[in-house]
Formats: structure tokens, sequence, C-alpha cells
């Protein structure tokens, strides 16, 4: 079998087209060696999707396997997803999902570029690593760590307070942690500095893939530093960019459990209470299995369809995109 690839002088080029079993022949070891990726794959990511049937049963755990009650248990349809959508919870939740995920955003995605970018420009190579090194460490720390400090950082009597009141921009401390309006900035600037250095690695692997002859002809041009940025560096990044953003516009809906959790009270519930923190309480703590499903499947639809959107979107207005 063979089919058209494209033209030449006028002329169809026929290539013509090798069947599966020819090349998984040639290439077996390549795909053995996909085989543990594969397995893990089909374990731990497709095979608990059987469990969103929990969504549609009121299902509640007994003595009995797992399973079998899961299967057996009474099918009440989307009644779960109606009660989430009508109980009076659904608009806070959103409102708190969106704006914290969104402000986050804003902050945790340009900073690994301009990071990225301010790292490439250093030229005292032990300077640049301990940039590096500094900039990834606050990754590895765990969020019960982070959060911790973050809270000594803005107590009354904390560093935070201690400077405003130093600049005289305040008399009195300001508890930060007990005033709801300053709850979604808190955990914004958190997940910047914790992820920014992390995130930052793939920009400068792609920074690292431009060709030097690039800046050097720009340099005989005349072009400075910002200037071979924004016309050389910036446009290499832009595939990288649309991509990152992509996969930063499907997690909208997922704000974070570990920061809301340990940074929130009851003095900031009305803010701190997104999509995770209440299936967990429902789902864990008041034992409806059934909801918290119900909303975690809610969740990763929406979070499917606007991968998709922003997907077509980007593929339609800059001819790039994930898929």
């Amino acid at each position: 079998m063979q089919t058209n690839m494209n033209v030449h002088d006028g002329r169809e080029l026929k290539i013509p087209r090798r069947k599966l079993w020819t090349v998984f022949k040639e290439q077996k070891y390549l795909f053995l060696m996909m085989l543990p990726a594969l397995i893990w794959a089909v374990l731990f990511a497709y095979t608990p999707m059987v469990g969103l049937y929990m969504s549609f049963v009121n299902y509640q755990p007994n003595l009995g396997g797992f399973w079998t009650t899961l299967f057996h248990s009474e099918f009440v349809g989307f009644e779960w997803f109606r009660y989430f959508f009508t109980n009076g919870d659904f608009l806070k939740v959103m409102r708190n999902t969106l704006a914290s995920t969104l402000i986050t955003l804003c902050f945790s995605f340009p900073m690994p570029i301009i990071i990225a970018i301010a790292i490439n420009e250093i030229k005292n190579v032990s300077f640049k690593k301990t940039v590096q090194t500094a900039s990834y460490l606050p990754y590895f720390i765990s969020w019960v760590i982070a959060a911790n400090i973050i809270v000594t950082l803005l107590s009354s009597d904390g560093v935070i307070n201690a400077i405003l009141k130093f600049f005289h921009i305040t008399n009195e401390s300001i508890l930060f942690l007990q005033n709801g309006k300053y709850f979604w900035w808190i955990v914004a600037i958190g997940n910047t500095w914790k992820d920014m250095g992390y995130s930052s690695i793939m920009y400068l692997a792609a920074i690292s893939a431009i060709n030097p002859e690039l800046y050097e002809a720009a340099k005989v041009d005349g072009a400075n530093r910002f200037k071979q940025i924004r016309y050389i560096t910036l446009p290499h990044l832009k595939p990288t960019i649309v991509i990152l953003l992509i996969l930063a516009l499907g997690g909208i809906l997922n704000a974070g459990f570990d920061q809301h959790f340990l940074l929130g009270n009851e003095l900031t519930k009305d803010y701190s209470d997104v999509l995770s923190t209440y299936s967990f309480r429902y789902g864990i703590q008041n034992g409806m299995f059934s909801y918290a499903a119900a909303v975690g499947m809610f969740s990763s639809v929406v979070a499917f369809i606007i991968v998709c959107i922003v997907n077509f979107t980007a593929k339609k207005v800059n001819g790039q995109s994930l898929f």
C-alpha cells in the first residue's frame, strides 16, 4: 500500500507505508523499553478511572470487597452532581478556586520565563550555578515546611510586619492570615516562590537550543542584550510558552490542596475553601465518598474541555498546539 506524500519538480513522490508489525520487529527493543511505562500508565492512570462510577451511585463502604460494594450500590445517576450545583456551596467554591488559580497564574507563569532569561544572561559560571541551585531549592521543600515558613514571616511579629513598621507603612501589625482578603494573594505568591525556579528548567533547556550564531549576528548588527532577548530569545521560547500555557490553563480548577489546607483556617474559610479541600472535607471527613467523587469528576471534565478549547485556539492563532 502506498500513499502520496508531496510533490517535487511536478512529480509525485510515492513513499511506501510500512506495516505496523514490520516497524515493531525492527524497533522491538525500543518498544520493550516502553513496556514498564505502559504498564505503569495502565495500572495507575487508567485502571483507577473505573472508580468514576462511584459518582453515579450511592456508595457506602462495608465489610465486603470494594468492587463488590461499588457495583452493587444504588444507582442514582446525576443526583450528586445536581446536589453540588444546587446546595449553595457551588458558587463560593468555584469563586475561590478560579480566583486563586488565576491570580497564581498571573504570578507563576511569567516568573519562570523571567528567571530563565536572567540566569541565561549571567556570564560568571560559578555564580550562575549558585543562582540556579538557590532557585530550585524551594520546589523540593514540602508544603508543610513551606507553610510554616510563610506563617512565620506573616505573623504579627514576623519579618513582613517588622519591615512595614520600619518604613512606617503601618503602625500596627497586619493579621495577614486572619483576613480573608489577603488569602488568595498569599497563596499565589507562595506558589510562585516555591515553583518558579524548577519551572524555569524547561525554558532554560529551550534557550540552550538556540543557535549562538544568531546572537553573534545580532551583535554585529548593533543589537544590545535587550533587543537580543526581544527578537531572538522570546520568539524561540514561544512554542514552549504556548504548550506550558495550555497545560497551565488545563489545571485552572486545580488550585492545590496542600497550600489551602495548611494556610487556611476558620477565619479565612470563605476564601480558602476550594474544590480540592471541599471534596476532601465531604469525602474523607464526612464520609460522602460518592459526592466527593462527583466533585472531582466535574473538575476533571471541565479541565479537559478547557485544554481542548485553549489547544484549538492556540492552533488557529499561532499554529502551535499540544495535540
